[in-house]
């Protein structure tokens, strides 16, 4: 029954990095029409009639606008992914999807690290490890001798990665009291909101040929947060997170069918590092993690 529920978990991971591969696509798309905080207000309008029909039809709306809710925190993690979601839009203007995924990747790293202080959680010597690996993958990936660092469009994606770590520690400590909907909903309302406030005063007119994209975009990340959350529902998080990496590959595909491009061998090489520290950090923590749920249980 065990084993079931993980391969059930790991087939919705896998479809879950599939749409969120296209909704980046979209994005990458709508990045070359329309600035960066436009994009992702339509990225947050665009999913918030979804979301609300969805917490209709599941009958959590007494979870979502409860009086009881931490707001500084729910307001704090608002601000990160409309942040993160800003500066990986930016990044996607000069960044193929591979290339951006690549940097991304650091997230579950930087993780281990905000956890330290956020949670109360240790660290181990193989985190250590696993996570001095990481960096040095991406000093590789930023190719170095080529002045690389000094790109904006890859400092943006790794500032947003930063906050994608952060946003997903915030995440760990509010769903200890509050439910998913309740996280999913002033998240989406908040990009929605804030984004339509910031990018008013130099809004761009929506072409009427972009409808069909903001119609995939929010469909392809509803879908993708479904995926997401019935993955880690049925099966364990540390069998299940590595899995995210098939990401790169979608990335690589999608980068190749839609603007002919591919990823150099230093981005290649940086990312094979750090996707091998991820899943060698993935492996060491499922004992661990195996051992908390049966003193749990």
């Amino acid at each position: 029954m065990h084993s079931t529920g993980t391969l059930r978990g790991i087939a919705a991971m896998l479809l879950a990095c599939a749409f969120f591969a296209c909704m980046d696509a979209l994005l990458k798309n709508l990045a070359g029409h329309y600035p960066a905080v436009q994009v992702m207000a339509l990225r947050g309008l665009t999913a918030l009639p979804l979301v609300c029909l969805y917490i209709g039809w599941r009958r959590e709306a007494a979870g979502v606008f409860n009086r009881r809710l931490r707001w500084r925190l729910h307001l704090l993690r608002t601000v990160l992914n409309m942040t993160m979601l800003v500066l990986f839009v930016h990044g996607l203007k000069t960044l193929g999807l591979a290339e951006a995924y690549t940097l991304t990747f650091i997230a579950p790293l930087l993780m281990v690290l905000i956890a330290v202080p956020l949670l109360g959680e240790s660290i181990l010597p193989r985190h250590w490890i696993a996570i001095g690996l990481g960096f040095l993958g991406v000093v590789i990936a930023l190719r170095p001798e080529q002045g690389a660092f000094l790109s904006t469009g890859a400092l943006a994606i790794l500032v947003a990665a930063v906050c994608y770590a952060l946003s997903n520690m915030l995440g760990r400590l509010i769903s200890r009291t509050e439910s998913s909907a309740a996280l999913v909903f002033w998240t989406t309302a908040g990009m929605a909101v804030g984004g339509s406030l910031l990018s008013a005063p130099q809004w761009v007119p929506i072409q009427a040929e972009h409808a069909w994209l903001l119609a995939g975009l929010a469909l392809s990340g509803f879908l993708g947060q479904l995926a997401i959350a019935e993955a880690f529902r049925h099966g364990q998080a540390a069998a299940i997170a590595p899995f995210e990496y098939s990401a790169l590959a979608w990335g690589l595909v999608l980068d190749w069918v839609f603007w002919k491009a591919a990823p150099d061998a230093w981005t290649l090489g940086g990312g094979a590092l750090i996707v091998a520290s991820g899943l060698w950090l993935a492996r060491s923590e499922a004992p661990r993690s195996a051992t908390k749920n049966r003193q749990a249980a």
